[in-house]
């Protein structure tokens, strides 16, 4: 059985190669995107997967609301925290929020592919 993801992240091109390194692993299966904090709560709610990546700062409604969001509804959701900024304010706020972590957006590949196996087997 495969490991379903969530990736959102309001650059293209960051979600699209978040995407693509996911996807590539035989274990780890994408099953949503979102451009922007309000579609990931529809899409995490609706899809409920096992894994979360989730940018903090996005239009429409940051990270952090999102993480709030969702979270008043699926308290256990699985939440990974995707920053560029490793003295962001907002980590602290988003991990507050229920983010079980982070990581930043200069992670090596394997990070990226190991935090979200360790969110999916339930470790922060």
């Amino acid at each position: 059985m495969s490991i379903e993801v969530v990736v959102g992240d309001d650059h293209p091109v960051v979600r699209g190669g978040s995407v693509a390194m996911l996807a590539a692993e035989d274990d780890i299966d994408v099953i949503g995107e979102a451009a922007n904090g309000r579609d990931a709560i529809e899409v995490v709610l609706a899809r409920r997967p096992a894994a979360v990546l989730m940018d903090l700062r996005m239009p429409d409604l940051d990270g952090v609301g999102a993480i709030e969001a969702i979270r008043a509804e699926w308290p256990e959701a699985p939440i990974v925290v995707l920053t560029t900024y490793g003295t962001d304010e907002a980590i602290v706020r988003a991990i507050e929020a229920g983010a079980t972590g982070y990581l930043l957006k200069d992670a090596p590949p394997d990070d990226l592919i190991d935090a979200v196996r360790r969110t999916a087997s339930g470790e922060p």
